[in-house]
C-alpha cells in the first residue's frame, strides 16, 4: 500500500514498521489481512497501529484494490410503469408519490431500520459502509446501476417492496455484484435471503384455533408480492388442514392506516369474527385500534397476531403476539452473501432461509 496520497504529519506505515520491529512489507500484509503472517508478528502490529495512531489510507488501497469499501443499501419500491411526467403536488406542495412520500413510509415502517441494524453490524467491524439509496422511479434505479458502475460502490444489498421490480434484473444483467432480501418475483440469477413464510403463518393459524377461535379472517399484504402470498397459503392450508375452509380476507399495504381501513371492512361483512392474522405487525396494530373504537376486547372478543416482531408489536396495545423473522441476522447474512461474491466474483447465486418462531404476547 502506498503511503502517497496520505497529509504530512499523519502515522505512515513506515512508523508502524519502526515501533513494531518488523518491515513495511510486514505491516501492509498485516493489515490487509494476508494470511500466514504469524500471530504474534501481528499482535506486535496491531499493538504499533494502536500506539501511532495509524489508519489505512482507503484512497490509497482502492487505487490497488479497485474497492471502496462501501456497500450500497438500496430500498427500491417502484415497478415498470413510465414517469416521464412529475406527479401532482399535494397541498403542501410535497409531489403525490413522490420520492419525499416513499422515504417518508420507508422510515416509518420499523422493519427498514432493523433491516439497517443488520447490515451495519456486520459491515462496520470490517471496515466497510453502506450507502443507503433509494429507488422509487426508472431514473433512480438507472442512477443506482451507473452508481455502482462507477464503482462509487462494491456492490449492492437490495430490499425490494414491489413485485414487478425491475432492478434486481438490471443489476445482474449489467454483472454487477448485488443481493436481494426476499425472493425474487422474476425468475433472476441473484442470490436472495428469505424467510418460511408459509411456515410462518402456519405457526399463526395453529396458535389462533388453539384458542379456541372459529371465525378466522386475515390482513394480506399487497397481493402481488411473493412473500404476501407464501404467508396467505400457509394460513389457508393450515386453517383448511383443520375443517376451516373459508376463511375471510381483507387486502392492506402494510401500514397502520391500510390496516384499520381492512379491519373496518372485515368488521362490516363479518361482525363476529373472533381472530384475526395480519401479514405485519403496523397492520395489526391498526386492526387493534379499530377493534377497540367497535368496543371489542382484545383478545378477549378477538385475538390478534401480526408478523416480523417489530418494535411495533411491542408498541401496541395490547402487545402483540407475532410471528417474528430474524430480520437483523438476515440482514446480516445478505451482506455475508455479498461479501463471498465480491472475493469470488464467479461464483453461484445462492439463497438462505431463515425459520420463523411464534412470540406469544397479550393479544392473543
Amino acid at each position: 500500500m502506498t503511503d502517497d496520497l496520505r497529509p504530512a504529519g499523519t502515522p505512515t506505515l513506515e512508523d508502524v514498521a519502526r515501533a513494531a520491529g518488523v518491515s513495511r512489507a510486514t505491516v501492509s500484509r498485516v493489515i490487509n489481512g494476508v494470511r500466514n503472517v504469524d500471530p504474534v508478528i501481528q499482535e506486535a502490529v496491531r499493538r504499533a497501529v494502536a500506539l501511532t495512531g495509524y489508519a489505512p489510507n482507503r484512497a490509497a488501497r482502492s487505487l490497488v484494490t479497485r474497492r471502496t469499501d462501501a456497500i450500497a443499501l438500496v430500498v427500491t419500491g417502484a415497478g415498470t410503469e413510465p414517469e416521464e411526467t412529475a406527479p401532482p403536488a399535494d397541498a403542501d406542495g410535497t409531489e403525490a408519490g413522490s420520492g419525499a412520500s416513499f422515504t417518508g413510509q420507508v422510515f416509518a415502517d420499523p422493519f427498514f431500520g432493523r433491516v439497517v441494524t443488520g447490515v451495519v453490524n456486520y459491515l462496520r467491524p470490517r471496515g466497510m459502509h453502506p450507502v443507503l439509496m433509494f429507488a422509487e422511479t426508472s431514473r433512480a434505479r438507472e442512477d443506482v446501476v451507473s452508481f455502482l458502475r462507477q464503482g462509487s460502490a462494491d456492490g449492492a444489498l437490495v430490499v425490494s417492496t414491489h413485485a414487478e421490480d425491475p432492478l434486481p434484473g438490471m443489476l445482474t444483467d449489467a454483472g454487477l455484484p448485488a443481493v436481494l432480501y426476499a425472493r425474487p418475483a422474476r425468475a433472476t440469477r441473484i442470490s436472495y435471503v428469505d424467510v418460511a413464510h408459509q411456515d410462518g403463518a402456519r405457526l399463526a393459524a395453529e396458535h389462533l384455533l388453539a384458542r379456541g377461535c372459529r371465525r378466522i379472517a386475515t390482513i394480506t399484504g399487497p397481493l402481488d408480492v411473493p412473500a404476501v402470498q407464501e404467508r396467505l397459503a400457509g394460513f389457508r392450508d393450515t386453517m383448511a388442514g383443520n375443517g376451516h375452509p373459508y376463511i375471510a380476507i381483507a387486502e392492506g399495504r402494510f401500514t397502520q392506516e391500510s390496516g384499520e381501513a381492512a379491519m373496518e371492512r372485515l368488521l362490516a361483512e363479518h361482525p363476529d369474527l373472533d381472530g384475526v392474522f395480519a401479514a405485519n405487525d403496523l397492520m395489526a396494530m391498526g386492526a387493534c385500534h379499530v377493534l377497540r373504537e367497535h368496543g371489542k376486547r382484545v383478545p378477549e372478543d378477538v385475538a390478534v397476531i401480526g408478523f416480523d416482531d417489530s418494535s411495533a408489536a411491542s408498541a401496541c396495545r395490547p402487545p402483540l403476539t407475532t410471528v417474528r423473522q430474524p430480520v437483523e441476522a438476515m440482514a446480516a447474512e445478505m451482506a455475508r452473501l455479498l461479501i463471498e461474491r465480491l472475493s469470488k466474483p464467479e461464483g453461484a447465486a445462492t439463497s438462505v432461509i431463515f425459520e420463523p418462531s411464534l412470540v406469544v404476547r397479550d393479544s392473543a
